[in-house]
């Protein structure tokens, strides 16, 4: 029976799945990160691709019925991890295992996936976006968190997870997965999104934790000026803020929501040289 307090909704559609796999547009002998692997039907899809699989299961229950499910692939192809997703080091997972060839020039290119719990989408998202980078992510979430994430400014469910996400990645809405194709059917639509970093991202990585923490504490204040927004936020003067906003060409009555994320990154920047 899948555990409530872990949020378990098996995902059986094989269709579905394939298109999942598709998503991550892999390549054989690729690496990927699966968080939560349940019974093991999406890590079927991968290793019958011929990726290599490292999938972590919380519940030790699961991660054995995934175990036996795909023995036939070998522990070269997969190699399960019982604990939790949040904790665990994922880079030192992917650098201690023996079937993924390593230089020490390069970090091993990796996707990551996974049919994970909603209620911990954020967190794995941040920790998922930690450098060295995945080529790619692609997770089923809940529907009303993919739009969020691919929010343009000024809409509705644009947001400061919108912000931080696009900053340094291209964020795709793909396509809704109806609630039958899981068990038990979830309460809300769900959706797969993929989240590839970009080229030239917006900010560095030595900023997100800054950036993360200032666009979060503008978008508490979204429907107020955005001068009183960065006076309230930075603690400046309305003199230093006007003469700031002036100087980056920015509106000082607009609202933050109408704000993509190079505005708050030039935003950042200039806030930590005063």
């Amino acid at each position: 029976m899948p555990n409530k307090r872990l949020g378990q909704h098996f995902l059986t559609d094989r269709n579905i799945l394939q298109r999942i796999v598709d998503a991550l547009d892999p390549a054989p002998g690729d690496v990927v990160l699966e968080i939560g692997p349940g019974k093991g039907s999406l890590t079927e899809q991968l290793l019958a691709r011929g990726l290599r699989v490292i999938a972590i299961e919380k519940d030790r229950r699961l991660a054995h019925e995934c175990g036996v499910r795909n023995a036939e692939f070998g522990v070269g192809r997969l190699s399960l991890v019982l604990g939790d997703a949040l904790k665990l080091d994922w880079h030192a997972l992917i650098d201690a295992h023996p079937g993924i060839p390593h230089s020490a020039l390069s970090t091993p290119h990796f996707n990551v996936v996974g049919n994970i719990p909603y209620n911990i989408t954020s967190p794995l998202l941040d920790k998922a976006l930690t450098p060295p980078l995945p080529a790619r992510v692609v997770f089923l979430v809940q529907a009303e968190v993919a739009d969020r994430l691919a929010a343009v400014p000024g809409s509705k469910t644009y947001g400061a997870l919108s912000v931080s996400v696009q900053a340094q990645c291209r964020v795709e809405r793909l396509f809704i997965v109806p609630a039958g194709a899981f068990t038990p059917r979830p309460r809300v639509r769900s959706a797969l999104v993929r989240v590839t970093p970009l080229d030239d991202p917006v900010i560095e990585p030595g900023e997100v934790p800054a950036f993360r923490a200032f666009v979060t504490a503008c978008f508490t204040r979204r429907r107020k000026q955005l001068r009183n927004v960065v006076m309230a936020v930075t603690g400046r003067s309305a003199r230093v803020v006007s003469a700031g906003l002036a100087a980056l060409e920015l509106d000082p009555v607009a609202r933050p929501e109408t704000l993509g994320p190079h505005a708050f990154a030039r935003l950042l920047r200039w806030s930590v040289r005063l």
